[in-house]
């Protein structure tokens, strides 16, 4: 049958890993764009301009590193508990 996967078990397990990292990266994000709003930045600013200041390759960059190392923690801590 060539139309199943292998082994569901692995895909399962990817899909869960996507998800978490892309959840963590998402949370990342919404983090630096309610920092993006605050007094200090000044009023006025709209949500165009916010995203163009905080999506960035050093952003991305840090958000992925972050992403991998807190799901390698979780899952780890997921193990052993």
């Amino acid at each position: 049958m060539p139309g199943q996967p292998r082994d569901p078990r692995r895909l399962h397990t990817l899909l869960r890993a996507v998800i978490e990292i892309a959840f963590i990266i998402f949370l990342f994000y919404a983090n630096l764009l309610m920092g993006e709003f605050n007094r200090t930045n000044g009023a006025g600013k709209t949500l165009v301009v916010a995203l163009h200041d905080i999506i960035t390759r050093e952003t991305l960059t840090i958000a992925v590193i972050a992403a991998f190392i807190g799901y390698i923690v979780f899952e780890t801590l997921r193990k052993k508990l």
